[in-house]
């Protein structure tokens, strides 16, 4: 039962990138330069769904996917376009698929609603089906009359004996299925009962050479083979998608009926098998029986046995097994397989034990550092800085497994962007840049909803009616744009919009009205916009389904919080509003760079230092009474850590300073010690802490202290209010002490 559980969810979770593939074509296939291809790639999705769906018996599954399936076939061999209206339908579709797999593979009931739409989706399809000849158009003419993918590829393998046939009246079907396709939960007697949908099966032979003695034999492993003469008006990928659940679990041959040399290339070039061998791939397109390929390997051996190095294409064209061009075609076959990648489906469960048992492994390493450098052994020292190297290389590439590119979450946008724009009557596009930047996928499940929020916010707030932008002068359309990009360890993600700007006065009162800052406070324009992240804090006139109950900023600015992350708003009236989230890297694992304030010790992310600062006595304690410097003739705001954590101010400690950036943001951290660069596994902190935006996480050192992990991000905001009394004093930056450049070490080099 398990697993067959397991197949089930394999089977939804390849539904679910299907119908994501289906959605992402669909919303673009207006801007398409080949609606041909695209609706091709709307059937393959949809037949392959269709196949599994009748392996496991989901006739309903099946009725919905056959009729959306029988119009794109028919959409697909014509040269006509896909409508709005036919999009719009396909976009139901998806949708109803994506809950009736749902349903299915957890074993829930269809609420009522849901059925009585599947009926109605059904009879559109079927009106719109009544609506075309469907004798025009014979899939399986029209698919044996296709080329390859590169017709000037196959081409170059047809020689004179291109035009013979092999005389078959129809398809072969050679099925070989492992021995643990019955424990994985496949039946091999459903698929070949399936296929008679397809045609009718002419003759049948089951072979039972395979099975062994009886105190051998295993109950759950299968010995069974098949030969099937198959009389059918399908065409090969609609036999062949009968068996894609099973793939993985058989040896499936399958020989077309009356095939020319040309057509047998052609298989070849369209295979999506992964097996790269001659032989097999000849096989698995049906230019060459298993007998033949077992005779012709035997013939090899003879040759090698006999010191004469041929290779099998040589004996299958000396035998005249098959045709030379076909095993050319085959060879180039070969090439490609083996020049694509090979991806394999990990669960992220696993990833996220392996990225423990390393971070683990990075603590263990610097306490086992630590003991060597007690002993004062250079030999184990050596063996020591070694063993950290490759940590640090088993660290980073483990990481890099978890990293997933945000182009693909970005995508799922533009559904959204559609729908709504269609509900509000307003045209809106989105434009998507920076998709291949790379962030860790625990962050990717985690932004969706506050992504969500801010898009459709966009939309309903920021973006004016399109009678209203043509009044300002602008374009009828409304654009949403999303960006992202890295920036110093950071991943940033903007959200803009061309729309009508925030209201600065308008905030200000609504602020002024909560209490949330003074009647006569004096706010900078960044300190206003913030006040959109309060609890509450709404400037709607009037709710609505998209927006504007007052709440929801604040549980986007808390949900960012919660991954260590910060979220910026800047806008200017009637161009637009831009939100920037700025999170870091991982979650996991950082370089950092370990300091000391009174005898505490502190890590900060390595990617936020610029350069470290090592002060003279004199420039200590001048430093002490003034919170800025000049360096290099440049106003730098400083904050004193022993006054931020609340120690004792007064110290002898020989004092640094330390050169952090956030964004747009600069200050130095004035501090005790610089203890150097220190690999970071970040621990959770408690529940005590969650509230200091100046804590991001803890640590453990190699002496098994504990080490608190700073939020740059959060220690630079509180600055920001004193950005303006940094441009009053950069006026008189002569009369502030000046750091000459010989006392800057720069740590990054």
């Amino acid at each position: 039962m398990m697993n067959l559980d397991a197949a089930l969810q394999t089977f939804q979770e390849e539904s679910t990138e299907l119908l994501e593939e289906v959605e992402e074509v669909l919303l673009d296939i207006d801007t398409s330069d080949n609606n041909k291809e695209a609706i091709d790639a709307l059937f393959r999705a949809i037949h392959t769904i269709k196949g599994t769906s009748g392996i496991f018996g989901f006739d309903r599954l099946v009725d919905l996917t056959h009729v959306s399936e029988s119009l794109l076939d028919i959409l697909r061999h014509s040269d006509a376009k896909i409508s709005n209206t036919e999009v719009e339908l396909f976009l139901q579709c998806k949708d109803l698929v994506h809950t009736m797999v749902d349903a299915e593979v957890n074993n829930k009931a269809l609420t009522d609603e849901v059925e009585s739409k599947i009926s109605e989706v059904i009879q559109r399809f079927e009106e719109l089906l009544g609506d075309t000849d469907l004798g025009k158009s014979d899939s399986a003419d029209v698919q044996n009359s296709e080329g390859s993918n590169d017709e000037s590829e196959a081409v170059s393998y047809i020689d004179e004996e291109a035009d013979k046939n092999i005389e078959n009246d129809n398809w072969h079907l050679s099925l070989r299925f492992n021995h643990d396709v019955l424990a994985n939960g496949m039946d091999p007697a459903s698929f070949i009962k399936y296929l008679r949908k397809l045609g009718d099966i002419v003759s049948i032979e089951t072979l039972i050479d395979k099975i062994p003695s009886l105190e051998d034999l295993e109950v759950e492993d299968c010995y069974l083979g098949f030969e099937i003469r198959f009389d059918s008006k399908s065409n090969r990928d609609d036999i062949l998608e009968v068996f894609e659940f099973v793939k993985q679990d058989a040896d499936i041959t399958l020989i077309p009926p009356n095939a020319k040399i040309s057509e047998y290339i052609k298989l070849i070039n369209n295979l999506d098998e992964d097996d790269d061998r001659i032989g097999e791939i000849l096989v698995n397109c049906g230019a060459l029986s298993a007998d033949e390929l077992e005779e012709a390997l035997y013939l090899q051996e003879q040759h090698h046995e006999n010191n004469q190095n041929v290779q099998i294409g040589e004996v299958l064209v000396d035998e005249q097994f098959v045709s030379g061009s076909v095993v050319n075609a085959a060879l180039n076959k070969q090439d490609s397989i083996r020049s694509k990648s090979k991806v394999v489906r990990i669960d992220t469960h696993k990833l996220d034990g392996l990225i423990d048992l390393v971070g683990e492994m990075v603590i263990t390493g610097a306490t086992a550092h630590l003991q060597a450098q007690k002993t004062g052994d250079e030999a184990l020292l050596q063996i020591m800085y070694d063993l950290e190297r490759l940590v640090e290389e088993i660290r980073d590439t483990a990481l890099h497994l978890r990293m997933v590119q945000i182009g693909h979450t970005f995508n799922k946008f533009k559904r959204v962007v559609r729908d709504v724009g269609q509900q509000l009557n307003k045209d809106i596009g989105l434009t998507i840049s920076g998709g291949e930047t790379e962030l860790d996928k625990t962050y990717v499940d985690k932004l969706n909803d506050p992504l969500m929020h801010l898009i459709r916010n966009a939309i309903d707030h920021g973006i004016e009616m399109p009678e209203e932008r043509m009044k300002k002068g602008k374009s009828e359309k409304g654009q949403v744009k999303l960006n992202a990009f890295h920036d110093s360890g950071n991943v940033v993600i903007e959200i803009s919009d061309d729309g009508a700007g925030l209201n600065r006065e308008t905030i200000l009162n609504k602020a002024r009205e909560k209490n949330l800052i003074g009647q006569h406070a004096e706010l900078t324009d960044h300190e206003i916009f913030s006040q959109i992240f309060s609890a509450g804090f709404s400037t709607a006139s009037e709710v609505t389904d998209i927006s504007g109950r007052g709440v929801g900023m604040d549980v986007v600015k808390q949900n960012i919080e919660d991954l260590r992350g910060t979220i910026e708003v800047d806008s200017v009236v009637d161009q637009g509003t831009t939100f920037s989230i700025r999170l870091p890297l991982t979650l996991a694992i950082i370089d950092g760079f370990l300091i000391s304030v009174a005898t505490s010790s502190y890590v900060l992310p390595l990617d936020t230092i610029v350069e470290c600062i090592e002060l003279d006595e004199l420039a200590q304690q001048r430093i002490r009474h003034q919170n800025y410097i000049n360096l290099r003739d440049e106003m730098l705001p400083c904050i004193h850590l022993r006054k931020l954590f609340g120690f004792d101010e007064d110290s002898n400690e020989r004092q640094s300073i330390v050169v952090v950036h956030s964004g747009h943001h600069r200050a130095g951290l004035v501090v005790d010690d610089l203890l150097g660069e220190f690999q970071t596994v970040i621990k959770p902190i408690g529940s005590i802490f969650e509230n200091l935006d100046i804590i991001s996480g803890s640590t453990i050192l190699g002496s098994g202290e504990v080490a608190i992990i700073l939020n740059v991000n959060g220690i630079l905001s509180g600055m920001v209010s004193d950005e303006d009394d940094i441009e009053e004093l950069s006026k008189h930056i002569d009369s502030v002490e000046n750091i000459n450049p010989s006392q800057v070490r720069n740590i990054r080099g």
